[in-house]
């Protein structure tokens, strides 16, 4: 039997002006943004829909911003489309827990929340860095790094899709990786830096995980109702106690998620992909690791239409 996934996006897909039409037509959006300015103590979509941008890309607004606009996508569109399993790029991994109901809405923003203020503390704490590196593979980009580190950390992030690898880790290391990805005999397509405030999903993180694990222990987690694939091993969990476990690791691993798409196509039936959320990024990178599987996007009152689904 052929399955349908939920993907939710992460930092990187916000866009100033999202939610917007969904806050204007739909009295449900009106509820949640109301409940989700009430739990940040400041005026969430306010920021969402009018920016500026420069307000809206800071990690401890983007995350709850994107987490809340992902949300009432999801409620929208509510059994309309079933999904049979879901997952989430490094921040949706938090809404796919939610949309399989392993957490609820208040325990996720307030979780998201925390993660975003300790991810813009993280770099006082140790600066640290990240870059994209284009055109080489998983092998070459585990040598370059340690070819980097020279006592230092520099290590896979983001393993997206082929070519497609994120580092991360000391600023040093991580410009001497990308001096050393573009040089002979790796001759990367590209490496750029990245505008971040620390080293996320590398081992600098260490602090920050422990202090979001605190948070985490005090939070009630559910088994899932649906498989959620993990960004740390990609694999998929339901048991509550591991997706809680996932969700501490998560800020100092690695995201796979190429590997994590693979195993959703290969070994449960993927067929069909939704992307829920603002922007097209994980599109994407799902169609470069194989453009043979179906995906779609929502993340506007007009593509709810569209689906037929309000």
């Amino acid at each position: 039997m052929s399955r349908i996934a939920f993907v939710f996006p992460g930092q990187g897909s916000q866009t100033v002006g999202m939610g917007k039409d969904l806050y204007d037509e739909f009295e449900i959006a009106k509820e949640i943004y109301s409940a989700a300015d009430d739990i940040m103590g400041m005026h969430l979509s306010a920021i969402s829909f009018d920016g500026p941008a420069e307000i809206l890309t800071q990690t401890h607004i983007t995350q709850p911003a994107l987490f809340v606009h992902s949300y009432i996508l999801t409620r929208l569109i509510g059994d309309k489309i079933k999904a049979h399993t879901t997952a989430g790029h490094s921040l949706g991994e938090y809404t796919a827990n939610v949309f399989a109901e392993s957490i609820s809405f208040e325990a996720g923003l307030k979780l998201v929340i925390k993660r975003g203020n300790l991810m813009k503390e993280s770099g006082s704490i140790r600066p640290g860095t990240m870059a994209a590196i284009i055109g080489l593979d998983q092998n070459q980009i585990e040598e370059i790094c340690n070819k980097a580190s020279e006592h230092q950390i520099v290590q896979p992030a983001n393993y997206n899709a082929p070519g497609q690898i994120v580092i991360s880790g000391d600023v040093d290391a991580v410009r001497r990786a990308m001096k050393i990805a573009k040089e002979e005999p790796y001759k990367a397509r590209m490496a750029k830096e990245l505008q971040v405030s620390g080293a996320f999903h590398s081992e600098l993180m260490m602090t920050s995980s422990e202090e979001l694990r605190v948070t985490l222990d005090k939070t009630e987690f559910k088994n899932a109702a649906i498989p959620v694939f993990t960004n740390s091993d990609a694999e998929p969990v339901e048991d509550k106690d591991i997706i809680r476990n996932s969700l501490f690791r998560q800020l100092m691993s690695s995201v796979k998620w190429q590997g994590l798409t693979e195993c959703m196509i290969k070994e449960f039936n993927v067929s069909k992909f939704y992307e829920i959320g603002s922007g097209k990024v994980l599109t994407g990178l799902i169609k470069r690791i194989n453009p043979d599987v179906e995906i779609h996007n929502i993340g506007t009152a007009e593509d709810l239409k569209n689906y037929n689904l309000i």
